[in-house]
């Protein structure tokens, strides 16, 4: 590898936290890639739901378009397929330039005054093209620069990133509808994406990421298929995965708006501060669990802090206070931490280096639940309000969460050995 990692030292405190950001360079241009990419894709779920629902008004249209925005997540084992086959640096950037063009051309369409439903939901699908199918090759290249030893670190200041961009691209985002208009506020967060490319470009450097498999792509995902689904460990993160993005994370990523005008009266910016408190939640949490280092029991926290997640989101549907929402909010970005990064670092410490791959595709074909789940809960939204939908939902997983836990004590007391 030509962008060499440091001797690492032993540290403690804030500089523990950001252990990998400090012995690996090729890490380093990676994590600032991802926060610049994540950064234009929060803000532009915010602007475009927010155009969405504004010129519908229905909590069914807005559900269908986060449904095929995120349909591409169905591609996760082929995508993860070819993350073990091809180059995965060139594969993020070639991912980066279409989001670029895409986004740019949906805010030339909508600053024309030609930006109608079909517009909106055919920009969103071609941005879900651009972001879901390349996850795999962006969270496997992590185990290649940082080391297994590090990945739990890794992946909680992937995970800060990611938070972070939900604290300035909501905020952000609502802010420049408000000050800007919509059009105006896609142009800007287009340029989020070109940043992204030029931070990639060095990693082009590194030459053993090309893989070594020569069998055919569709034999490459019967094996991966296999090697998930025969670990026992494996299979239950991904049935964690598949239970979260059922039953949460299609109210998180379609009905906010709704719960934002709806429910607390709040218009584009509040919902960006909405927003942003859980972003600053998750951000604190990611923070806490990187600082941990190479913790023991990252199976016990991964069921346990999902499991507060579900409970507080059950909360915050039956919330009609705007404080009382905001607390909730905030609390819910730190429980989601413990989800958000042990989901992708259990399923690279359970499987074998040459699955890793197709491993975290068939993790993406879980989160794929999603678009159909939207569609559901968008038709259980409709009747019984969101809030209840939110309240049904977050108890249900809080209660997989125990049962699982109950079922499989293995990962409970998984430490990553």
């Amino acid at each position: 590898m030509d962008i060499e990692q440091a001797p690492a030292k032993s540290t403690t405190g804030l500089l523990r936290a950001a252990e990998s950001l400090r012995v690996s360079p090729g890490f380093r241009f990676l994590w600032l890639s991802n926060l610049f990419f994540f950064g234009g894709a929060w803000t532009q779920t915010l602007i475009l739901g927010w155009m969405v629902f504004d010129s519908t008004g229905s909590e069914f249209l807005l559900g269908l378009f986060t449904a095929i925005r995120l349909a591409p997540l169905l591609l996760g084992p082929v995508s993860g397929a070819i993350a073990d086959r091809y180059d995965r640096v060139r594969m993020l950037i070639v991912a980066c330039l279409w989001a670029l063009v895409v986004v740019v051309l949906v805010a030339s369409m909508a600053s024309l005054g030609h930006a109608p439903y079909w517009v909106l939901v055919t920009g969103g699908l071609a941005i879900g093209l651009a972001q879901s199918p390349s996850q795999p090759a962006r969270m496997s290249l992590v185990l290649e620069l940082v080391g297994r030893k590090n990945i739990s670190n890794a992946n909680a200041l992937n995970s800060m990133a990611m938070n972070m961009t939900q604290v300035i691209g909501p905020a952000l985002g609502g802010a420049m509808i408000s000050a800007l208009g919509a059009p105006i506020a896609l142009w800007i967060s287009a340029a989020w994406f070109a940043i992204s490319i030029a931070l990639l470009w060095p990693l082009r450097s590194i030459r053993d990421t090309a893989r070594v498999h020569h069998e055919p792509v569709v034999q490459m995902v019967r094996g991966g298929l296999r090697a998930v689904f025969s670990n026992r460990l494996t299979a239950t993160v991904l049935l964690v995965t598949l239970a979260a993005n059922i039953l949460i994370w299609p109210i998180y990523q379609s009905f906010m708006p709704v719960f934002a005008k709806d429910v607390l009266d709040l218009d584009a910016a509040g919902l960006g501060w909405l927003l942003m408190c859980a972003g600053i939640g998750g951000l604190v949490g990611s923070i806490a669990i990187a600082s941990l280092g190479d913790f023991r029991f990252k199976g016990g926290l991964f069921l346990f802090g999902t499991a507060t997640w579900g409970g507080l989101w059950a909360l915050f549907g039956m919330s009609q206070s705007v404080m009382t929402s905001f607390i909730l909010m905030a609390c819910i970005g730190l429980a989601s931490a413990a989800f958000g990064v042990l989901q992708t670092t259990l399923m690279l410490m359970t499987t074998e280096p040459s699955m890793q791959g197709r491993a975290l595709g068939i993790q993406e074909l879980a989160i794929g639940s999603m678009p159909i789940a939207s569609l559901g809960l968008g038709v259980v939204a409709q009747e019984i309000g969101v809030g209840t939908t939110a309240t049904i939902c977050g108890t249900l997983l809080l209660i997989t969460m125990l049962v699982l836990a109950n079922r499989v004590p293995e990962l409970v007391r998984y430490s990553g050995d």
